[in-house]
């Protein structure tokens, strides 16, 4: 039997994370600090390994890259991930990486593109947080899902720690999601979730579905990946609500 490690995750990250993170159940924030006990964090932790690659190879190897007609933009990123990225068990490194990603696809130059006027940059600071901590969640090539932390369910989590209602915390799961209806902002996510190991995949229809992102290898089973998922998350959703501080929020 495999025993996995339960050590506290210590990362120390280039930027303060709101305090209100100490909400949920296994998060201590502290500044720039932040640990993370994984017995009291995670719904369920079968794996302490992850696939990264350095950030700093991504930004110079592959986010200049254009797909061509014989090479598209998803073969480039297993092409790079393959070839640069390797396995760790350092969840600080993984948080680290994670935070240089998101850091990167929510940036500020994009608020005036979403047609979202209601979103701000203090919008786009929460996602870049949420995102962060995401990073940790897991899914095999087989499409079990091995890892889940609350901020999978992304409007769950930002409405304890933000104070969110409803109707924002619906809209920010769509910034976060919204590759999918942007082109651009598309194969940006591609190329920079090569850094993570793999390509955001997203359980979800759309907001009320509520079920996710996590970053996927590539070649996961998605069906099983899907039946995996429905069999769990309206209980842990539940219980990611239950640390509201406004319930009524």
């Amino acid at each position: 039997m495999t025993t996995i490690d339960t050590t506290a995750i210590t990362v120390e990250l280039p930027e303060a994370f709101d305090p209100r993170w100490n909400r949920l159940p296994g998060i201590q924030v502290d500044g720039r600090r932040i640990t993370i006990d994984p017995a009291d964090y995670f719904f369920r932790f079968e794996s302490s390994t992850w696939l990264v690659a350095d950030w700093g190879l991504v930004k110079s190897q592959l986010l200049d890259v254009d797909e061509t007609t014989e090479s598209a933009v998803e073969q480039l990123a297993l092409d790079f991930i393959k070839q640069h990225s390797e396995s760790t068990s350092d969840a600080a490194r993984v948080l680290a990486t994670a935070y240089e990603v998101y850091a990167y696809l929510f940036r500020e130059e994009h608020l005036a593109g979403l047609g979202l006027p209601q979103i701000t940059a203090e919008h786009l600071r929460m996602l870049r947080e949420a995102a962060t901590f995401m990073a940790l969640n897991k899914v095999e090539v087989d499409g079990h899902i091995s890892n889940v932390g609350p901020c999978w369910f992304f409007p769950a989590a930002t409405s304890v720690v933000f104070d969110l209602d409803d109707d924002m915390g619906g809209m920010l799961d769509e910034v976060y999601h919204g590759g999918w209806f942007n082109e651009h902002r598309r194969i940006e996510s591609i190329k920079a979730h090569a850094a993570l190991g793999g390509r955001l995949v997203h359980g979800c229809q759309s907001v009320p579905d509520q079920s996710g992102g996590v970053v996927a290898p590539y070649g996961a089973s998605m069906a099983n990946f899907r039946d995996d998922l429905a069999a769990f998350k309206a209980g842990w959703i539940e219980q990611v609500y239950a640390h509201r501080v406004n319930p009524a929020a």
